[in-house]
């Protein structure tokens, strides 16, 4: 845009001066058909914008998904496609500064942002944000906090990285505007989502949660990853910094204590932090507000039992198994209750009810007598997690991992020594290979390091050729009884569906 041009250019902070924030805008969405892109486009909707979108292809889900919530969808990156001239153009992460259609747009002088300032604008600036941010857990938490709210009766607005099963779509504009008159019911309508520290777009290189009017903030872990964005720790470590920083005196920070990075971005917060941890969690100088006590472990999930500020709250189950989901289920009761003044008597009911996330230890189906999981699990964290956790829920049989690395940090060596010691729940590691290409050889993670590494510690661990490869060997050694972890944090190149279907192939033969 030139300096000269007097319409307002949102991804340099400049408030859009449309006629009327509630006036239905023509807005386009360049890179439409990514999870986030694609539920923002179904949100605008929602809020009574014309909304079209262009992308490569169409796919389903997605595609098929963003013609039945009304969005026009347009094949391939091209400037005629802002013809008419949109009122705004909103542009994916996925886009680099070549794009045709972006480079249109900015270079036309049109109004242009960003999914998080789309966000801040259209869907957060008569609600209030609860943001949830941290390297772990940030889709199943914002979905169990929109799922808590909803219950309560207070109509939460939400965004979800994910498809919640408990809501027909993965995003919902918030309830009608209300105001309380003491504590936390003096907030506004709630409205949920992830908070992503990956950068916003190529025209700034900040964390998208910057981007939000914070409130309530949810903060989950903090361990060095996207590599390719934070090189370093201590600059993964700012980017969390500054979100405190914007936490306002009136807002609140709910906090895992037994994380020592998030303990240190957190000492110099103006807002109230109500840290929550696991019973006996190493939780250094704090003493955590909200405390879970595990009780039992099954099939059916986990129960718990619950104390805030010391009190005994009772006894609550829910069917997500594994610690990290007991933590995940603590951070979002914390949010809610301290957060919004969701009653504690109505948490145990509602969180019970919770059904989780598509493709978050999701149960595909048990095919010749094999369950077969789908995960997003790509940190070595994740991974432990992911395991453990269906390992717990499946004590008998083979626990067979398939994994992929395919993020930027995944794909590097940076937590070598760490996947080894992840797939620890497993019998059998079967590695797919690199899902980038353009990772340099000398900083590239090992595949045959870490399966030798595995093989001395017991495992059976090998290194496939293709995803061919890794799709016949993992329907070879699958045997009834066993659980097979497909775990990848992109489509798995379409073998999750495969496998599922031969061995339903070999169940009937």
């Amino acid at each position: 845009m030139s300096a000269s041009d007097p319409r307002p250019n949102l991804a340099q902070g400049t408030p859009f001066s449309a006629d009327s924030p509630s006036k239905p805008l023509n807005i386009h969405v360049v890179g439409v058909c990514g999870t986030g892109m694609g539920s923002l486009a179904g949100l605008l909707r929602e809020l009574g914008h014309q909304v079209s979108g262009s992308d490569t292809a169409f796919d389903p889900p997605m595609g098929p998904a963003l013609a039945s919530w009304g969005v026009r969808c347009l094949e391939g990156f091209d400037p005629k496609h802002l013809e008419p001239t949109p009122d705004l153009v909103v542009i994916g992460n996925v886009c680099r500064a070549n794009n045709p259609e972006a480079r249109a747009a900015i270079d036309g002088g049109l109004p242009y942002t960003h999914i998080a300032g789309a966000l801040a604008r259209f869907a957060l600036s008569d609600a209030s944000p609860l943001v949830v941010t941290g390297t772990h857990g940030k889709t199943t938490t914002t979905a169990l906090c929109a799922h808590l709210l909803d219950r309560a009766g207070l109509q939460p607005g939400f965004l979800i990285g994910g498809l919640p099963k408990n809501f027909p779509k993965s995003f919902r504009a918030a309830g009608p505007r209300r105001l309380g008159s003491v504590g936390a019911s003096r907030r506004r309508t709630p409205f949920a989502l992830e908070g992503d520290e990956y950068d916003t777009a190529f025209f700034e290189k900040t964390a998208k949660f910057l981007n939000y009017p914070v409130e309530v903030v949810v903060i989950t872990s903090i361990e060095h990853d996207h590599i390719d964005i934070y090189p370093t720790l201590e600059g993964y470590l700012e980017a969390f910094r500054k979100l405190v920083e914007r936490v306002p005196e009136d807002g609140l920070i709910v906090a895992n204590a037994a994380d020592a990075h998030v303990r240190d971005v957190v000492r110099t917060a103006r807002a109230d932090v109500a840290y929550f941890a696991l019973q006996a969690e190493d939780t250094g100088p704090v003493a955590p507000h909200w405390l879970a006590a595990p009780a039992q472990t099954g099939p059916e999930g986990s129960s718990f039992d619950l104390f805030a500020g010391g009190v005994f709250v009772g006894r609550l189950a829910t069917a997500l198994p594994g610690r990290h989901n007991l933590k995940n289920a603590l951070s979002a009761i914390a949010a809610c209750a301290q957060g919004f003044g969701m009653p504690l008597s109505s948490v145990g009911p509602a969180l019970a009810s919770f059904e989780g996330v598509r493709r978050r230890q999701e149960l595909l189906g048990t095919p010749d007598g094999v369950r077969v999981y789908d995960d997003f699990a790509h940190h070595p964290t994740a991974v432990r997690e992911t395991l453990l956790a269906l390992r717990s829920k499946h004590p008998d049989g083979k626990l067979i991992a398939v994994f992929e690395p395919r993020s930027a940090t995944a794909c590097r060596s940076l937590h070598q020594a760490d996947y080894a010691e992840a797939f620890g729940a497993a019998d059998v590691v079967l590695l797919a290979p690199l899902g980038r290409s353009n990772v340099d050889r000398a900083e590239a993670l090992d595949l045959q390091l870490l399966a030798h590494e595995l093989t001395s510690r017991g495992k059976q661990a090998e290194c496939l050729a293709d995803l061919a490869a890794v799709e016949q060997r993992a329907v070879a050694l699958a045997a009834p009884g066993d659980s097979l972890a497909l775990l990848s944090n992109g489509a798995f190149g379409g073998l999750t569906r495969r496998v599922v279907e031969r061995l339903a192939l070999r169940q009937a033969t």
